[in-house]
């Protein structure tokens, strides 16, 4: 164990935090997401919620300052509803570090599984919720 770093952060995961690079992009996954499918390195997070991890990594992570959003979430597929409860549940994790940061992006399913396909890596997780997946953009470390 490390101090400071939170326990839901596996070695590999904190491992591939440190290597991304500005601009890199890391797809923390709802358990439904064909992760294995669309990209290359995926890190298991089972029983893990997507909100918690928010928690835990966002203190070691800098958002990117330089794109018009930094965070992506998946849009409804028509027929389907959002449930508001998820993203809300995400922001107020997400605001604990980047209290000024604006809501996710909403793009469609496909556009998501190509960015997910480029990103640096998908964490699997034991989300459960519908439209769960959500994109981090990583920045610069302040200077």
């Amino acid at each position: 164990m490390l101090k400071g770093i939170s326990p839901l952060i596996s070695p590999r995961l904190l491992e591939v935090l440190a290597r991304m690079g500005h601009g890199d992009e890391i797809v923390l996954a709802d358990a439904h997401f064909p992760g294995e499918s669309l990209n290359n390195l995926v890190i298991r997070a089972d029983g893990l919620r997507i909100a918690d991890l928010l928690e835990a990594i966002l203190p070691l992570f800098e958002l990117d300052a330089y794109v018009a959003n930094p965070l992506a979430m998946m849009d409804a597929v028509e027929g389907d509803q959002l449930d508001p409860g998820v993203e809300s549940s995400y922001m107020d994790k997400v605001r604990l570090t980047n209290p000024a940061i604006a809501p996710p992006e909403r793009i469609d399913r496909f556009v998501f599984y190509e960015r997910a396909k480029s990103a640096f890596a998908v964490v699997m997780t034991g989300e459960t919720a519908k439209y769960g997946n959500i994109i981090l953009v990583k920045g610069v470390t302040p200077g």
